[in-house]
């Protein structure tokens, strides 16, 4: 059995009051009088020893630390190790050498000192492994290793190597590492058009103050590309304020104009290895900005995105020029495919099937074979389909697993109304075709589908539908669409737009009077969202169970009966007509998940509220699916997302 150190001092002292008390209690039995003089005594002795310990200290490290010594193999061993050295047992410090004592001790010393009270964030486990452990003693730097002392009793032999000098040329290596802003005035050309010159110079010069002022106090440099594009090199040291600031920039530049109409986009790239790769990372995080939309700052790192921003509607674009050469590069690549699959999301909506309806009008007017992939078990757009169905048109819907033994280098995929991969309708027919087109209006979120070969990307639009709606006016061929295909663009645009009341611009309009000029019959397009009487006293029982939490209306249900998946919105839609709601989230079980459906008046941007739980959408619709969990824990997730968007809004404001 190992002997202890501490044992044999702990018994010394139980030793000794054993004996003092021997010696006092028969005294203090007979002649109490004559504790006096031997407490006098003790209390004159203690104050010596407290007067005295730092000699004492002095001379027990003289003693056990000095190089003359007999009969040692450990000290004689690190009697002329260069570096500094300790013995450390039971917590105390038993030895060290000179060096020890100079650049760690400062000339003090520390003999039988708990080791904690002189190096604090001492970890002899983590000392042990091949890494060691790093420790900071006043100014100095220290990267610590242990061992065993054999011979000792389980003393540990402590190594400090003092690299202050390599650690700090790192840290500051690493805090210069350079990082690139690409800076975007959104929207320049509608906002700016219309402006006289001097009211656009006196626009333009407040921006430049501004980001000069910004960029200023960092270490980098700012210049103006383009009209409406900056590009800065700055270091990470910066990037590193900009962030704990949450780019406060774009509060003051949207402060310069009445409404906010004037905003910033900001892609930014740090942590790359060279300054180009930094670069193509700001570009990718400047075109994510600004396909959700803008107003905000989108982060690239290795490890992926973040976001910053994000609180203003998109500007619409009031110029077709873009859809007429869309329509063509569309046209051009439909008729060199052999055939064409068209694809949307999962759990398909009246938007993504009427604007899947319309690009499959667009093939046929190409004379290219083309076919709809929708699982019509799992969809919100039942009787859309079931009209189609009804009028001899179902051949030009398949189920997605049918349409893989068909694919062939030369198929085109169309992907419409989304531009997510985790959320397309089949994984599977997305990694078997080499080309790919999008389009889609939601704003954009990580994990988007890569490099396609061809995007229409808006989100200023309302729906995919009204998208592909100015796609068919500019086809070089005749229109030949039918009343049944308008009609189910118009419902497209009709769920997205609840009815044409939010998210509309001008080009909706157009795009519903032409639908309307075509043939669609609002009548009909408004008896596709009735719903049957179970699902109007789910949708009921869902909003009466709601609750308003800080702005928002929250309500939980259970899973729902099979084909009741539309109650989902409706519901989530209903409870924005309550006052004070700025905007709702629905929680619904389903398959040892949670299914979440929220809709916003645009106070409250629902997409960042939901990215963090894996959704998606745009600033007024969004959604996520949570697998493996329960509806308290969903719950409790969303509220914990609206108090963090709460409290940045708070912040913003103070600002």
């Amino acid at each position: 059995m190992k002997h202890k150190d501490g044992l044999d001092i702990a018994a010394l002292l139980l030793l000794l009051l054993v004996a003092v008390a021997a010696m006092v209690v028969p005294v203090a039995l007979t002649q109490p009088a004559l504790l006096a003089v031997p407490a006098v005594l003790v209390l004159i002795a203690l104050c010596v020893v407290l007067y005295q310990r730092r000699r004492l200290r002095a001379f027990l490290a003289r003693q056990l630390c000095s190089t003359d010594f007999e009969n040692s193999r450990i000290q004689y061993s690190l009697a002329n190790l260069p570096i500094p050295t300790v013995l450390v047992n039971d917590g105390r410090i038993l030895w060290y050498n000179q060096y020890f004592r100079q650049d760690v001790l400062d000339d003090y010393d520390a003999v039988t000192r708990p080791v904690n009270r002189v190096l604090p964030e001492l970890d002899l486990a983590v000392c042990s492994r091949p890494h060691g452990q790093d420790l900071k003693v006043g100014e100095r730097r220290f990267t610590a290793y242990a061992g065993s002392a054999k011979g000792s009793r389980g003393a540990s032999l402590v190594y400090l190597i003092n690299d202050t000098l390599y650690k700090e040329t790192l840290d500051e290596y690493n805090e210069s590492r350079p990082a690139c802003l690409i800076i975007v005035i959104d929207s320049y050309d509608e906002l700016f058009d219309d402006m006289k010159d001097s009211e656009q110079a006196k626009e333009l010069e407040a921006i430049n103050s501004l980001l000069e002022e910004y960029i200023g106090r960092s270490t980098g440099f700012l210049r103006k590309v383009t009209n409406s594009r900056y590009i800065a090199v700055v270091e990470e040291r910066d990037v590193r304020w900009m962030l704990a600031e949450r780019f406060d920039i774009l509060d003051k530049v949207r402060a310069l104009h009445p409404g906010g109409l004037t905003t910033l986009s900001i892609g930014v790239g740090h942590g790359g290895k060279t300054l180009q790769e930094c670069h193509q990372m700001a570009r990718e995080s400047i075109d994510i900005a600004l396909g959700r939309g803008g107003d905000q700052a989108a982060v690239k790192t290795v490890d992926g995105f973040e976001f910053y921003g994000g609180i203003s509607h998109g500007v619409e674009k009031r110029s077709h020029v873009r859809s007429r050469i869309i329509a063509n590069a569309l046209c051009d690549l439909i008729k060199r495919s052999d055939s064409v699959i068209i694809m949307g999301h999962r759990m398909s909506d009246l938007d993504a099937v009427g604007s899947a309806i319309g690009v499959l009008r667009i093939c046929k007017m190409c004379d290219v074979p083309a076919v709809i992939a929708i699982n019509s078990e799992a969809t919100l757009a039942g009787p859309l389909l079931k009209t189609f169905l009804d009028a001899g048109e179902g051949h030009d819907f398949i189920a997605p697993d049918q349409t893989l033994d068909v694919i062939t280098p030369n198929t085109l995929l169309i992907v419409v109304d989304t531009y997510q991969k985790r959320l397309l309708e089949s994984q599977q027919i997305y990694e078997k075709c080499k080309r790919v087109v999008v389009i889609d209006h939601h704003r954009m979120a990580v994990g988007h589908i890569d490099n396609p070969t061809l995007i229409y990307h808006e989100p200023y639009a309302s729906s995919a539908s009204e998208l592909v709606c100015e796609l068919l006016q500019f086809m070089p061929k005749e229109n030949n669409i039918t009343p049944l295909e308008a009609q189910a663009l118009l419902a497209g645009i009709m769920l997205d737009t609840r009815s044409f009341a939010l998210h509309v611009g001008v080009r909706t309009f157009e795009a519903a009077a032409w639908l309307r000029s075509r043939g669609a019959q609002t009548a009909d397009t408004k008896l596709l969202f009735n719903t049957s009487k179970e699902e109007y006293e789910a949708r009921a029982h869902i909003v009466e169970a709601a609750y308003i939490y800080k702005g928002c209306a929250i309500a939980l249900s259970d899973e729902l009966e099979a084909g009741m998946n539309v109650v989902l919105p409706m519901a989530a839609n209903d409870l924005l007509t309550i006052n004070g709601v700025d905007a709702s989230f629905v929680a619904v079980a389903k398959n040892d998940g949670v299914n979440i459906s929220a809709r916003s008046m645009g106070a409250l941007n629902v997409q960042v509220i939901l990215e963090p739980l894996g959704g998606g959408g745009h600033l007024m619709m969004a959604g996520a699916q949570l697998q493996n969990c329960t509806l308290q824990d969903a719950e409790r997730r969303i509220r914990e997302q609206i108090d963090l968007y709460r409290a940045a809004q708070k912040e913003n404001t103070a600002r």
